[in-house]
């Protein structure tokens, strides 16, 4: 006769525990309508910065937004929100997420840090223990928009979220115009696929400087390679975010541009990209 087979105790409380795990964050995820990733084969395309500037446009079309940052070796909201030297407050076993505006709550690994110079060297397992804290933990209340700014690639950040929120509305691709950032968010794009994670758009940013004194535009990084390869993957083109030395200007000094430069052109183009968010809001 085959000897039964008896799971060790231990096995069964881990078990007991991960279902536990996964209520409650499916608990919390129940209270926010819908959740988006921006995405990023290429560093250094202004990814943040578009995450930063469509949760604040969002915000001030008065949905009730959060802004995610699961960049868990280079955070940046914090700074580009002027947020740094804020921590977080508990409320039970609840984290509280820093409220920029009565519309707009941020949570991040910056304000975990003792110092924004301190390095954060951890392997996947751990990350994935700290993404899924910010959705289990947080205290985010009733959403409109999650807006997650993840870091560039299709590694252990961006495979934990969208594993965790089981099944998030989908992601916006940041590029740049050059062959180099193109090429990378291919493999995002085909990221995306794998995972069964709705591709919203292509946004091609730093697309073309506009002379704020003539009005001429000049295409120093090219121009048009987004949204070629947006036809190419057959996925939709948001459009094009010119270059502005005020976004340099505004995420140092950690002013959202599209709030202190709402009449300019950049600014009026992410304000064309929140009204395609929202009317993901509209139609559901």
């Amino acid at each position: 006769m085959a000897k039964e087979t008896k799971i060790p105790q231990i096995d069964l409380e881990r078990r007991k525990q991960l279902q536990n795990e996964q209520a409650e964050i499916r608990e919390k995820v129940e209270l926010i309508k819908h959740q988006i990733l921006v995405l990023s084969g290429k560093g250094g395309v202004g990814k943040s910065t578009v995450a930063v500037n469509l949760a604040v446009s969002l915000a001030l079309a008065g949905k009730r937004v959060g802004l995610l940052d699961i960049d868990i070796h280079g955070p940046s909201i914090p700074k580009i929100l002027n947020l740094e030297g804020n921590t977080i407050e508990a409320k039970g076993q609840a984290l509280l997420p820093v409220e920029v505006t009565e519309n707009l709550k941020v949570m991040s690994i910056g304000f975990l840090l003792r110092s924004r110079d301190d390095a954060v060297i951890w392997r996947g397992p751990m990350k994935f223990q700290m993404i899924k804290q910010f959705l289990k933990d947080v205290e985010w209340g009733h959403l409109d928009f999650l807006i997650i700014d993840s870091p560039p690639g299709t590694g252990d950040e961006p495979l934990s979220i969208v594993q965790l929120l089981g099944n998030p509305d989908g992601a916006v691709m940041v590029t740049t115009p050059q062959e180099v950032a193109v090429s990378d968010v291919r493999k995002c794009i085909t990221f995306c696929r794998n995972l069964n994670l709705p591709v919203l758009g292509v946004l091609e940013n730093m697309s073309g400087f506009v002379c704020p004194k003539c009005g001429q535009r000049t295409d120093i990084f090219k121009s048009g390679g987004g949204e070629y390869m947006a036809k190419q993957m057959g996925v939709p083109f948001l459009g094009q975010i010119p270059i502005d030395p005020q976004i340099v200007q505004s995420c140092d000094a950690g002013q959202p541009y599209v709030y202190h430069c709402s009449k300019s052109q950049t600014a009026k183009a992410f304000e064309r990209v929140s009204n395609l968010i929202i009317e993901l809001d509209n139609n559901s």
